[in-house]
């Protein structure tokens, strides 16, 4: 089976270990508190402990756009 990773420069290789290095991590569940946040496919992340099923993005469990529109929502409940 071919090598499919990235060919030429160091710093695409450097970035795309990164990203793989993301994607395999393992993430704090929201629901239960445990980190057993695993990524099942692109985009849905479940926990391996509650069986809590989550959509995020596709090789984090949360983006700086979710982790924006979440402080903001929050804020709103906050000040009411």
């Amino acid at each position: 089976m071919a090598n499919k990773s990235i060919r030429y420069g160091v710093n695409l290789r450097k970035r795309e270990a990164a990203v793989i290095a993301q994607k395999r991590e393992k993430y704090k569940c929201d629901m239960c508190g445990k980190l057993a946040v695993r990524r099942i496919s692109m985009g849905v992340w479940k926990c391996r402990y509650c069986n809590a099923t989550y959509a995020g993005g596709a090789y984090t469990f949360k983006t700086a756009a979710g982790e924006t529109v979440n402080r903001i929502l929050n804020s709103g409940r906050n000040s009411s």
